[in-house]
């Protein structure tokens, strides 16, 4: 599975290792991505987020209702 947030759509950034000589090779920025289970009480039910660090604290601030409104307006279905 990719390493992207379902609500910020953050994604691996890229750049490169350089060596002790400062030979450069290629290599990925992972965001921290965890997976994070809500009770959503509009529809009854848990659902499971894969979201970044900074997203959970996003849901902690806005509440999980509007979080999952978000992520369902950027087309991620949940």
């Amino acid at each position: 599975m990719s390493a992207h947030c379902m609500l910020t759509g953050a994604q691996p950034g890229f750049g490169n290792r350089i060596s002790h000589s400062h030979r450069r090779t290629s290599r990925r920025f992972d965001p921290n991505i965890q997976t994070k289970r809500y009770w959503l009480p509009s529809e009854n039910r848990h659902v499971r987020l894969r979201l970044s660090t900074k997203a959970i604290k996003t849901v902690d601030t806005i509440g999980v209702e509007a979080a999952v409104a978000r992520i369902r307006a950027r087309g991620v279905k949940v």
